[in-house]
């Protein structure tokens, strides 16, 4: 029989794990709007729609490319270099986002001569611009938690981008069950652009990697038994960022820290554009261990307890691995 204590535990925890899944349902670039789809939704957008806000895994699984069967989106968005684009990641219900730990991570690939809807992302080649993991190093937090109020994840353009068709990857990397084997949950969103600009910069092949295949279960960053222990240095997965990045930030908009790695890829600082992109229409050619379960929805009031000091949301994940969920949260 549970204890009065265990009960209150399990009964705060509840709403923290009840939107424990997400996706991307707005980006702005360079402050204009552009709305994404949920699942059931199939409005013009430059956002590809995932069919399922769970959460995608292991290392190894198609999903990681876009998102479970994120076909081509019907609109490309113009952008120019240093454009800074915000990524609002909602849970499945759009409450707010409902996970606190681990790194977001955002890429590019180049389409080559045709548009990004009549992309196949089978043939995709991406190349890292950013990460933030820890808000510096050797703090608890992760600067995924400022998700969880609501505000967006902050990317920027590479200041010198070379002009052509882009796809950006943005991903979350949910690592509140990453002590086990393939615990980690993968949440990767993409949208299509067309960069302007005279820019140069490209990257080189060997910091080019598909997904899957970008990264394994073992990874350090993926697989991290010291997750929980700030004193440990993250190691993010994946490749370097590309050499040509001059800067970029990928942190909710009020925050600004970013933890370097211990061995793949440095930190970086943020660079900001001012020009103001447009949507233009396009034709559209439109088993793993350990899964976020419940779909209840969470209220705003439940984001905001999540931050309190009385019940932080690491130490909830930390509760929830011992309950009667088979880890499942």
């Amino acid at each position: 029989m549970m204890s009065t204590t265990f009960k209150s535990l399990f009964v705060l925890a509840l709403p923290l794990l009840a939107s424990a899944h997400g996706i991307v349902t707005k980006v702005t670039i360079a402050g204009k709007v552009f709305n994404g789809n949920t699942p059931n939704q199939n409005s013009p957008s430059i956002i590809r729609k995932s069919s399922s806000p769970d959460p995608n895994k292991p290392a190894s699984s198609p999903a990681l490319t876009c998102g479970p069967n994120a076909g081509p989106a019907a609109l490309v968005a113009d952008a120019n270099p240093g454009d800074e684009l915000q990524f609002f990641w909602t849970g499945a219900d759009k409450s707010n986002w409902p996970h606190n730990t681990g790194p977001m991570l955002t890429y590019l690939a180049n389409c080559g001569d045709v548009t990004c809807d009549k992309f196949d992302t089978s043939n995709a080649k991406w190349f890292k611009i950013d990460q933030v993991g820890r808000k510096s190093q050797g703090s608890a937090d992760w600067v995924q938690a400022d998700l969880m109020t609501g505000s967006p994840a902050t990317v920027s353009l590479p200041s010198n981008l070379a002009p052509g068709n882009y796809l950006i990857r943005h991903e979350i990397i949910a690592l509140h069950l990453a002590t086990s084997f393939q615990g980690a949950e993968f949440y990767p969103a993409c949208a299509q652009l067309k960069v302007g600009g005279s820019g140069t910069g490209a990257p080189k092949q060997s910091e080019l990697v598909s997904f899957p295949g970008g990264y394994s279960d073992n990874d350090k960053g993926i697989f991290d038994p010291d997750v929980f222990t700030p004193s440990v240095a993250y190691v993010f997965p994946g490749p370097q960022i590309a050499s040509f990045v001059s800067g970029s930030s990928s942190a909710p908009a009020p925050s600004s820290g970013s933890s370097p790695s211990s061995s793949k890829a440095p930190s970086a600082s943020s660079t900001k554009g001012a020009s103001s992109p447009s949507a233009t229409s396009a034709s559209s050619n439109s088993g793993a261990p350990k899964s976020c379960k419940l779909k209840k929805s969470s209220s705003k009031s439940a984001s905001a307890a999540a931050t309190s000091a009385t019940m932080r949301p690491r130490h909830v994940s930390r509760v929830m691995r011992g309950l009667a969920f088979g880890q499942s949260h």
